[in-house]
């Protein structure tokens, strides 16, 4: 039996997890990527067990582990210092199989991209869909074309290009693209402050701050604010976050202390208009931000393409029906991925209130639910994080644990 041949347009964290996934089952891969190098846009990111368990199904979930940070305490706080909220992860262990971790994003695509085979990945080679190919009986590969006018077939094309993606357009010309979701993000990572700190995400009128350890001794952090989008600070972003959160409390200072104006990422945040009629079209299966755009509020964006990946490439065995194998995985991705979404969203929108009685309700909302309802920050992830891969496995930690045990019974 000849070699299935997949090609992957795009070489992020989820693309490379489709290409590594595809790879062990037997596919013949080439991941196209449009940058010159794997250089990915971003700081760090959120692994939360759901990702490490389908991380696990190709090998990678123990590596990962082992150069991530895990956060022993997490807070939610006032810009003025006053706790909110308290969790850890032994409470996440308990609750979901798995501590949430943090890693660097170019770790982790390093990490990813070591596992596929030598030339497997393409950079510098932006791709057009220019045929989606047909699923029936003989029905034709889908082909792309490349910038120098080469083109390449393919019994599968992944879609992994991102937010204003090129082939979901392609697929679904009718159908709207993101929206401004109403907020914009800063991104850096700088090294940790002589003084120590909790992991915390602060909340204030219209923005938000987070600080979160690295496992080398940096500190990945984040902000969040409500302003037009495409906007740009008159100075440099650095001085924009210095107006905006200077005076918070420890470490936020010293953070953007550390930080130079040229390692400071901005970017709009979009999320999805509408759920699309379907995450694949002919032979092209879209994947992440390139079908489900979403908020950062419940830190899944990166996990949910994980996800996608793995069910993707459980589903598409190479011995497959090309269209049994896509509506399988439209069936289980499109539903799961589009409440995430939603849920991302009413939080982002909580994030983001501005009036001074709206911050004042909000305060005291989440200090009375802290109160009455431990592990509230926990609780967001409930029906997210402990998802599992529809191949066996397990992450680490979770052998002996409530949801483990809830695990194998429903095995």
């Amino acid at each position: 039996m000849r070699h299935r041949t997949a090609i992957v347009i795009g070489g992020g964290i989820g693309g490379l997890t489709a290409a590594v996934a595809l790879e062990r089952r037997g596919w013949e891969v080439t991941v196209l990527e449009r940058a010159a190098a794997l250089e990915p846009v971003g700081a760090g990111i959120g692994l939360a067990p759901n990702a490490q368990r389908a991380l696990d199904t190709i090998g990678a979930g123990d590596a990962v582990r082992a150069g991530a940070a895990r956060q022993a305490a997490g807070e939610i706080r006032l810009p003025g210092g006053r706790r909110l909220a308290r969790t850890d992860n032994a409470a996440a262990v308990r609750r979901f199989g798995g501590p949430v971790l943090v890693v660097h994003r170019a770790e982790l695509v390093g990490l990813l991209a070591a596992r596929l085979p030598a030339g497997a990945v393409r950079t510098d080679a932006a791709a057009e869909l220019v045929d989606m190919g047909e699923t029936g009986a003989g029905g034709r590969p889908a082909r792309v074309r490349l910038a120098d006018g080469e083109e390449l077939s393919a019994d599968l094309v992944v879609a992994a290009d991102g937010i204003h993606s090129a082939v979901r357009r392609t697929l679904f010309p009718g159908h709207p693209g993101p929206r401004y979701a109403g907020f914009t993000t800063w991104r850096l990572v700088v090294p940790a402050p002589d003084r120590p700190f909790v992991a915390h995400e602060t909340w204030g009128r219209g923005g938000v701050w987070g600080s979160l350890p690295l496992h080398d001794g940096r500190v990945y952090a984040y902000a969040t604010a409500a302003v037009p989008p495409a906007g740009r600070a008159a100075d440099d972003e650095r001085a924009e976050l210095l107006r905006r959160f200077g005076h918070w409390h420890h470490p936020v200072p010293a953070l953007l202390a550390a930080v130079g104006p040229a390692a400071v990422l901005r970017n709009d945040v979009y999320t999805a208009a509408a759920p699309p009629p379907a995450f694949h079209r002919g032979r092209v299966a879209l994947l992440g931000d390139a079908v489900h755009p979403m908020t950062p509020n419940l830190g899944q964006g990166g996990c949910q393409a994980i996800e996608d990946a793995v069910v993707l490439a459980h589903e598409a065995a190479p011995d497959a029906d090309p269209a049994a194998a896509l509506a399988a995985y439209t069936r289980q991705r499109l539903p799961r991925t589009m409440e995430v979404v939603r849920r991302a969203e009413r939080i982002g929108r909580f994030t983001t209130w501005r009036s001074r009685p709206a911050c004042a309700l909000r305060t005291a909302v989440l200090a009375t639910h802290a109160r009455l309802t431990p592990d509230l920050a926990l609780r967001t992830l409930d029906g997210i994080a402990d998802w599992r891969p529809p191949a066996a496995t397990y992450a680490s930690g979770t052998r002996g644990t409530r949801t483990a045990a809830q695990h194998e019974e429903h095995r």
